[in-house]
């Protein structure tokens, strides 16, 4: 059974940094990317960043130069540093991860993140 756990969320004001962590457990399969989602209220989820088993990186325009994704290979976990966080930030953020046999696609619980004075 794959379980992603996603954490470090919380409150932070405009101009702050957020790190969220998503570590993975039990996963068979090749990893063809793992990415991190948000979806705020009213809204539909979105893709932040991505990335592939190569190493290639994509980013939201809006998060661009801001956010940075990485992985940790040893501690099966993939990071979303974030920083000069705006209230548009504001969502719930969930880690997704794509095998690359049967393309199958995992996610987490998602941890909130809030960027408010």
């Amino acid at each position: 059974q794959v379980q992603l756990v996603e954490s470090g969320g919380g409150l932070v004001q405009p101009g702050g940094s957020l790190r969220l962590s998503c570590a993975v457990s039990g996963s068979r399969f090749s990893i063809k990317s793992m990415d991190w989602y948000r979806q705020a209220p009213g809204k539909e989820r979105e893709l932040v960043a991505a990335l592939t088993s190569g190493g290639r990186t994509n980013y939201q325009d809006s998060v661009k130069g801001r956010f940075t994704i990485s992985r940790d290979n040893a501690k099966n976990t993939v990071y979303l540093q974030m920083n000069s966080l705006k209230p548009e930030d504001t969502a719930v953020y969930y880690c997704n991860l794509v095998t690359i046999v049967a393309g199958l696609s995992y996610w987490g619980q998602g941890t909130q993140v809030t960027v408010s004075s």
